[in-house]
C-alpha cells in the first residue's frame, strides 16, 4: 500500500512560479510510474507530467512543456513539480499518482495509475 501526500498549491498570479511536492508513504520499490495530473470541474483529468523509474521516461505535457519541471528526491521518497510561467489555464486540482511497474509510454494514463493524492489547489489570476 501507499500513500500520497500533496502540498505546495495556492494561488499567484500569471507569470508567478509554484511548487508542488508529492511524498509517498510505504514501500514504493524501485521500477515505477509517478506522475502529476491535473482536472478542472467538468473535464477529464488530464496527464501534465511523469516519470517511469524503469527506463528514466520523463513526459510532459505540450501544454507545459518549458515551463514545468519534474524530479524526485528518492531519498525523500519525494516526487516534485515546479510550476514556472504560470497561466490561467493552469488553474486546476493537482494530483499526484503512482503505480507499480508500467511501462514508461503510458505514464501519461490516468488509467493506469491505482494509488492517488487528495491533490492540492493551484489558481493562476491574470
Amino acid at each position: 500500500q501507499v500513500q500520497l501526500v500533496e502540498s505546495g498549491g495556492g494561488s499567484v498570479q500569471a507569470g508567478g512560479s509554484l511548487r508542488l511536492s508529492c511524498v509517498a508513504f510505504g514501500h514504493i520499490g524501485y521500477t515505477y510510474c509517478m506522475g502529476w495530473f491535473r482536472q478542472v470541474p467538468g473535464k477529464e483529468r488530464e496527464g501534465v507530467a511523469g516519470i517511469y523509474t524503469g527506463g528514466g521516461t520523463t513526459y510532459y505535457a505540450d501544454s507545459v512543456k518549458g515551463r514545468f519541471t519534474i524530479s524526485q528526491d528518492n531519498a525523500k521518497n519525494t516526487l516534485y513539480l515546479q510550476m514556472n510561467s504560470l497561466k490561467p489555464e493552469d488553474t486546476a486540482m493537482y494530483y499526484c499518482a503512482f503505480r507499480y511497474g508500467g511501462r514508461g509510454y503510458e505514464i501519461s494514463s490516468a488509467a493506469i495509475y491505482n494509488y492517488w493524492g487528495q491533490g492540492t489547489q493551484v489558481t493562476v489570476s491574470s
